[in-house]
């Protein structure tokens, strides 16, 4: 399956078809993909508790993972998925334009710019004690 979590895709067929969303959920297992404000059906849900009300409610089904289609986020174009080995991992990416549709290997200099060298922590005595030293220095010296 191509399609993953939080992945734009365009339904190509069905009652909403040409309409775009992002992906909420979904399940390999089953084939399914659920998208956000596509598939709208209406559910009664009854009151569990004395302070809930009853109400309708409208919730995304899933639809067929076969009637979407990944959108790129660097073009903008539905496209097919291809695969590719970046950094000896396999992604995925775009046919048209060649950008990368996984964040995680966006590349090299994403990944730089995102680690960086931590902190040196410092002890709140040794803090004192240097502060303390120095007025006493200054103490002296006047």
């Amino acid at each position: 399956m191509n399609v993953k979590l939080n992945d734009n895709v365009l339904v190509i067929s069905g009652k909403y078809a040409k309409k775009t969303g992002k992906v909420i959920a979904t399940s390999p297992k089953n084939g399914t993909v659920t998208v956000e404000g596509v598939n709208i059906h209406k559910k009664a849900q009854k009151a569990r508790k004395a302070n809930e009300v009853s109400k309708i409610a409208e919730i995304e089904a899933p639809i067929d993972v076969s009637n979407v289609m990944v959108i790129c986020a660097a073009c903008g174009k539905a496209i097919r998925v291809k695969h590719a080995l970046i950094d000896g991992k396999n992604t995925r990416v775009c046919p048209k334009c060649n950008a990368t549709l996984d964040s995680a290997y966006s590349g090299k200099a994403a990944k730089k710019a995102v680690k960086e060298a931590p902190k040196k922590r410092e002890r709140k005595r040794a803090k004192k004690a240097e502060t303390a030293a120095e007025t006493a220095t200054e103490d002296k010296a006047e």
